[in-house]
C-alpha cells in the first residue's frame, strides 16, 4: 500500500474511532431512506427534509455526483470506496468531508448502502499529494483494505443488513447473523450489554461512541480482538425511528500500541530508581507480571551483582556454564510456586538450554507454543523444571538477553501459565524494549557498584585502621558513605600522634563525589600527615595545606577543566595531654563540639576560615582548656546537613544527640550517628570523638637552667635521678648522652653563636631568652626534650674527621627511636623519644 492508500485507511479508522461521523442509510437508487442525528448535525437538514430524496443533491460539485455515480456502480463488486467530496449545508455553504460507503447484505435481497460521513476539518491533515476526485481505496483490494464494519439492526435489534467487513472482525457468520438479535447470534454477557446500549440509542436518539467489546470468537481460537462500536439512530421521512446503525473498527492494534507505551512510560518511572542491581533487576520482573506475562525471572550474571567486569561472550567453560543469580523474580501467584530458585540464589543453567543458546547469539528465544513433552531438552539436562513447566502449564515462553555496551548482563524470561493466549511478535517486541529499558538502567547500577567498590577500596586504603589517641585521648569513629546517585564523597580523618604525647585528631571534607573526590582526599591526607610530622601550629598546617591544594588543582590536565576544581573543608585539632589545652582551627569545615564530664554540649567560637583551595583569608587557631574526660567532635557536613532545613537545626540535633554521658565513647558515636543521619543519606556521615585524658603529676618532670656551659652536668644528673625514680635506670645512660648533646647545641645555638649542628643564618633573636628547659614526659614512649628561645630549624651533618663540631645530633639520632623539631611561641624544641619496656 503507498503512503496515501495508508493515511486514508489511518483517516477512515480515526473518523469512527474519534470523530462521530454523519450517517445516511441510502437504497440501490441512491434515495436516502435513513437519517442520523449526526447527520442533521453536519449538514443542517432534518429527516423529514432528506428521506426519500437523493442523496446526489447534497453533493456540491457536478463532478462530484457523477463520480459518485459511477463508484456506486463499480462498488457493487468491490463492496465499498472512499473518498472526498463537498457537500450543501442547509445555509448555503460547502463542507469538505471524507466520505467512507459500504456496501450491506441482507435477507430480502435488496441493495443497501451506509454513508459515513466526516467534516474533514475534524480529521488529520491530508497528504497534499491526493485530490478530492482521487478515490485512492477504489483499486486497493479486498476485504482489509478499509476496516470499518456496518450493522443495521431494526427496532427490535434484528440484523436487516451487515457488510462483510463486520463478519470477518468479530467473528459472527452472515448466516448466523441477519434476522437475529446479537444476544440470539452470540449468546452471553457481553451481547445483553451491547444491545442495552443499542436500546437506550434507539429511546433517546443520541448516539454512543466509542464502545469497546471483545469479538466473538470460538473458544479455540487464540486471540484477543478488541472493537469500538458507535452506534446511531436511523429516523424515516417522520422522524420516527427506523433502527440503529452500527458502526465498528478493530482496534485491537492501536489498543496495543496504547498499552505498549503505557507500559514503557510506567518503565521509565518504575525501573531504575536506585542504583541498586538487584532492586533493578527485581523492578523489572514487576513490571512485567502481569502486564506482560504470568510469571518473570531475572538473573545476572555473578559478577554483576559484585561489580566485576561482566564477560564479553558467555559460553561453557571446562563443561560448567557460568553461575548466574536471580535477582528479579514476580508471578500472578503469591509465593512465586514456579521457581526454582529464590532471589539472590545462584541459578543452575544446563548447557542445552534456551538460555545457553541466548546467550551464544545475543538474540532472543521466542517459542509462543512451548515443547515440554517428554523427550526434549528438559527431560535429559533438568527434569526438575520439566516439572515444574509441567505442573503449572507453562505454555508460552520468551527468553531475552540483557545486554550493554557489547556485554553480557544475564537473561529476563517471560512465561504465560493462567492467560491462554501464546506470545506473539509483539509481545516479544514489548519484551525486548522493556529488558533494554533495564538494560540501561543495569549497565549504571553496574558501573555504580564497579566505582563504589573500587571508592570503598581506596577508602579503606586511605583510612586509618585502627586509630589511637595514645596516652592523650580514647578515640572512637564512624564513618557511613552515602548510597545516593550521586556516590561515594570525599570525607577523611585522621588521628596522628605528635612529639610529647600529644595527638593531632583531623576531620576533612573533598568537595564532589566518585572515584576523584577519593583520590583528592587521599592526596590530602598524605599531605596532612607530611605537615603535621612538621609540628606545625593548626593555623600554619591549614595555610600550607591551602597552599597545597592550589598546587594540585594546577597541576591538573588543563585540557579537562571540569575535572581541575578542587576544593575541601578541614578541622585540625592539637591535644596536649600534659597542659590539658586543645588548640584548632579550622577552613570552611562545621565547628567541633566539646562535651564536658557532666554532658553539656558546646560549640566554640572558632574562626570558620574559607575553603582550602581558595587562598582567600589567612586561617587563625583557639587554644582551649579542657577537663579531663571532656568529649571533643569533629565531624562532616553530612551529618547534620538535611534538605529541608536550617544547618543551625541540625546542630542542634547534634547537641542533644551527643549529651549522654552515660554511654562509652563507642556507643555515643553509634547512637549519635544512627539518630542524625539521614534516610537516604545523600552525603558521606563522619564522625570522629576523643575523650581527653590528661598526663599525671609523676608522668612529667621539668626543669628550668641557665644558658650555661656549666649546668650540663646539673641536667644529666637531675635527668637519671628522674629515671631511677620511675624505674627506668637502664635508660639512664643513653638519657644522659641525649641530653648533654641537646642541652649543649641549646648552650651554643641558643646564644645565637651561629656554629655546629644549627649552621644559622636566620638573623633570628636568639639571645631574648639565656634559660634553658629540659623536661622528660613518660607516656606509651620516654620522650626528652630541650627548649631554648632559638628560632632556627637544626639538622644532622656529616662531620668531617677534621672537624670539631657538627656530631651532636647525628649521635642524638643513633641512640633515640625518633627524634624531631617543633616551633613554640617563645622559641623551639628539639625531642627524642626512647622506647620504653612492654611492661612499663
Amino acid at each position: 500500500m503507498d503512503s496515501s492508500a495508508e493515511t486514508a485507511v489511518s483517516e477512515a479508522q480515526t473518523a469512527i474511532e474519534t470523530v462521530c461521523p454523519a450517517i445516511a442509510l441510502l437504497d440501490a437508487q441512491g434515495t436516502v431512506v435513513g437519517w442520523s442525528q449526526a447527520a442533521q448535525r453536519l449538514v443542517g437538514y432534518s429527516a423529514a427534509e432528506v428521506v426519500g430524496q437523493s442523496a446526489g443533491v447534497l453533493l456540491v460539485a457536478a463532478d462530484d455526483r457523477a463520480k459518485a455515480s459511477q463508484a456506486a456502480q463499480e462498488s457493487t463488486r468491490r463492496g465499498r470506496w472512499s473518498d472526498l467530496a463537498q457537500v450543501r449545508h442547509r445555509d448555503g455553504r460547502s463542507i469538505d468531508v471524507r466520505l467512507c460507503v459500504s456496501y450491506l447484505s441482507g435477507q430480502a435481497g435488496l441493495e443497501w448502502w451506509v454513508v459515513c460521513a466526516t467534516d474533514k476539518a475534524l480529521l488529520p491533515a491530508w497528504p497534499a499529494e491526493a485530490t478530492v476526485a482521487e478515490p485512492l481505496l477504489a483499486t486497493l483490494p479486498l476485504p482489509s483494505r478499509l476496516p470499518i464494519g456496518v450493522v443495521i439492526r431494526d427496532t427490535h435489534l434484528r440484523c436487516i443488513r451487515v457488510n462483510d467487513t463486520q463478519g470477518s472482525k468479530d467473528g459472527i457468520p452472515l448466516a448466523k447473523r441477519l434476522g437475529r438479535r446479537l444476544t440470539e447470534a452470540a449468546p452471553g454477557r457481553e451481547a445483553e450489554t451491547l444491545e442495552a446500549v443499542m436500546r437506550q440509542v434507539l429511546e433517546s436518539g443520541d448516539p454512543a461512541i466509542n464502545v469497546d467489546y471483545q469479538a466473538f470468537l470460538p473458544a479455540n481460537v487464540r486471540s484477543n480482538r478488541i472493537l469500538t462500536a458507535s452506534y446511531f439512530r436511523l429516523d424515516d421521512a417522520q422522524g420516527r425511528a427506523l433502527g440503529v446503525c452500527v458502526v465498528s473498527v478493530d482496534v485491537t492494534d492501536s489498543r496495543r500500541a496504547r498499552e505498549r507505551l503505557a507500559i514503557l512510560g510506567e518503565a521509565s518511572r518504575r525501573i531504575g530508581t536506585t542504583l541498586d542491581v538487584m532492586q533493578t533487576g527485581q523492578e523489572l520482573a514487576d513490571l512485567a507480571v502481569p502486564f506482560l506475562a504470568d510469571y518473570a525471572t531475572v538473573d545476572l550474571t555473578e559478577s554483576v551483582p559484585l561489580g566485576e567486569e561482566p564477560l564479553a561472550h558467555l559460553g561453557p567453560q571446562d563443561g560448567r556454564i557460568p553461575v548466574f543469580r536471580r535477582a528479579g523474580l514476580a508471578s500472578i501467584h503469591p509465593g512465586t510456586p514456579e521457581s526454582l530458585f529464590v532471589r539472590g540464589e545462584p541459578v543452575f543453567v544446563p548447557p542445552t538450554s534456551p538460555v545457553t543458546g541466548v546467550l551464544r547469539s545475543g538474540k532472543s528465544h521466542f517459542e509462543p507454543m512451548l515443547d515440554a513433552s517428554p523427550g526434549t531438552w528438559l527431560d535429559h539436562h533438568d527434569t526438575a523444571r520439566a516439572e515444574q513447566i509441567r505442573e503449572h502449564a507453562m505454555h508460552s515462553l520468551m527468553v531475552v538477553p540483557i545486554h550493554a555496551r557489547g556485554t553480557v548482563l544475564g537473561v529476563a524470561i517471560f512465561v504465560r501459565t493462567k492467560d491462554p493466549r501464546p506470545f506473539e511478535e509483539d509481545d516479544l517486541l514489548l519484551a525486548e524494549e522493556l529488558v533494554s529499558w533495564a538494560a540501561l538502567a543495569l549497565d549504571n547500577a553496574h558501573q555504580y557498584v564497579r566505582e563504589r567498590s573500587a571508592v570503598l577500596a581506596l577508602q579503606r586504603l586511605l583510612h586509618p585502621h585502627r586509630p589511637t589517641g595514645g596516652s592523650a585521648p580514647d578515640v572512637a569513629w564512624r564513618y557511613l558513605p552515602t548510597d545516593s546517585h550521586h556516590g561515594i564523597g570525599g570525607d577523611w580523618f585522621d588521628v596522628i600522634p605528635l612529639s610529647g604525647a600529644r595527638v593531632a585528631l583531623v576531620v576533612g571534607d573533598v568537595v564532589g563525589h566518585g572515584i576523584n573526590a577519593a583520590a583528592k582526599m587521599g592526596q590530602l591526607r598524605t599531605a596532612m600527615h607530611t605537615l603535621a610530622d612538621m609540628d606545625m601550629p593548626p593555623d600554619e598546617v591549614l595555610s600550607r595545606l591551602d597552599e597545597q591544594v592550589i598546587r594540585f588543582t594546577e597541576a591538573e590536565d588543563p585540557r579537562h577543566p571540569g575535572t581541575t576544581t578542587m576544593a575541601a573543608t578541614c578541622l585540625y585539632a592539637v591535644y596536649d595531654p600534659v597542659t590539658r589545652t586543645c588548640t584548632m582551627a579550622r577552613a570552611g569545615h562545621p565547628p567541633p563540639a566539646v562535651i564536658d564530664p557532666y554532658g553539656h554540649v558546646t560549640f566554640p567560637d572558632l574562626p570558620a576560615g574559607a575553603p582550602l583551595g581558595l587562598g582567600l583569608v589567612p586561617f587563625e587557631s583557639v587554644t582551649l582548656e579542657l577537663a579531663e574526660g571532656s568529649v571533643l567532635a569533629l565531624y562532616t557536613d553530612g551529618l547534620i546537613e538535611a534538605r529541608d532545613q536550617d544547618i543551625s537545626a541540625g546542630m542542634n540535633r547534634l547537641r542533644a544527640a551527643l549529651a549522654r554521658p552515660d554511654l562509652t565513647l563507642d556507643d555515643l558515636c553509634s547512637s549519635a550517628v544512627d539518630t542524625l543521619r539521614a534516610k537516604p543519606p545523600s552525603d558521606d556521615v563522619t564522625l570522629l570523638l576523643a575523650r581527653t585524658r590528661s598526663l599525671s603529676a609523676d608522668q612529667v618532670a621539668s626543669w628550668r637552667f641557665p644558658s650555661d656551659p656549666a649546668v650540663v652536668s646539673r641536667a644529666r644528673t637531675l635527668a637519671a635521678r628522674q629515671l631511677t625514680q620511675w624505674g627506668l635506670e637502664h635508660l639512664a645512660e643513653s638519657i644522659e648522652l641525649i641530653v648533654s648533646e641537646l642541652f649543649t647545641n641549646a648552650v651554643i645555638h641558643g646564644n645565637g653563636n651561629g656554629n655546629g649542628d644549627c649552621n644559622c643564618d636566620c638573623n633570628c633573636d636568639c639571645n631574648s631568652d639565656r634559660t634553658i628547659g629540659l623536661r622528660l614526659i613518660r607516656h606509651e614512649m620516654l620522650t626528652c626534650e630541650v627548649s631554648d628561645a632559638g628560632r632556627c630549624h637544626p639538622f644532622v651533618r656529616h662531620a668531617r674527621t677534621t672537624d670539631e663540631h657538627g656530631r651532636g645530633l647525628f649521635l642524638v639520632a643513633q641512640l633515640s627511636r625518633r627524634w624531631g623539631t617543633r616551633h613554640i611561641p617563645d622559641g623551639k624544641i628539639i625531642w627524642a623519644d626512647q622506647q620504653l619496656p612492654a611492661s612499663t
